[in-house]
């Protein structure tokens, strides 16, 4: 009697698992491994030329629009280079795959800290530009500390909480005051901080 009624009791928990396993095992991709390969080298190459363009137009706008050189760096270009993958995080978070959402946004900035940053740096020393280095500003490495403190305090549980959004948005909104108040960095002919400090005390005088 006991053994009945509990296999009645757990039956409609069983079919519902079993029902959520064949949604999910219903997924089927909607593009080939052909289509899908020649659709992100065509992007791929499209986002290049729009970079390219991008890249060239910052000085301008810069000088047109007053515009904080710090903030199109660490504000605008991310949000516009990075678009493919913020609309991807979104749609797997509406689907309930947070762990999907969590590896796109997360592991795209360390694809960016430990490939491209170290792949420019290694690139500059061969092309002889000296101005491609880690060298960050105290504003830079500030706002480095904090956000990979904060993510990292968020996603080492394991879970999700609308509390944990709102907080994430918030300091990007921080962020991005702070960048666009940031003043520009001075730039002279002469990029040794001696001169400009020789400079400096010749003008005065």
């Amino acid at each position: 009697m006991g053994g009945n009624l509990t296999s009645v009791g757990g039956g409609p928990k069983a079919t519902q698992t079993a029902q959520d396993q064949e949604e999910e095992e219903k997924e089927e991709p909607q593009l080939s491994m052909l289509t899908a390969i020649l659709t992100l080298l065509i992007v791929t190459a499209l986002v290049g030329v729009c970079a390219e363009f991008l890249v060239d137009s910052i000085n301008e706008v810069t000088t047109q629009y007053n515009v904080s050189p710090t903030f199109v760096g660490l504000i605008l270009l991310p949000i516009v280079g990075n678009a493919a993958e913020h609309a991807t995080a979104v749609t797997v978070a509406i689907k309930d795959k947070m762990d999907l959402a969590i590896g796109v946004a997360v592991g795209s900035s360390m694809q960016i800290a430990l490939f491209v940053l170290p792949f420019v740096v290694v690139l500059g020393w061969i092309l002889g530009k000296e101005d491609m280095n880690l060298s960050f500003d105290g504003f830079q490495i500030a706002v480095l500390f904090v956000a990979v403190l904060l993510v990292n305090y968020l996603i080492s549980d394991g879970e999700s909480h609308w509390l944990e959004g709102v907080l994430l948005i918030t300091l990007y909104v921080i962020i991005s005051v702070a960048a666009w108040f940031y003043p520009p960095p001075r730039i002279n002919p002469d990029g040794s901080p001696a001169v400009r400090a020789v400079l400096s005390a010749v003008n005065l005088g």
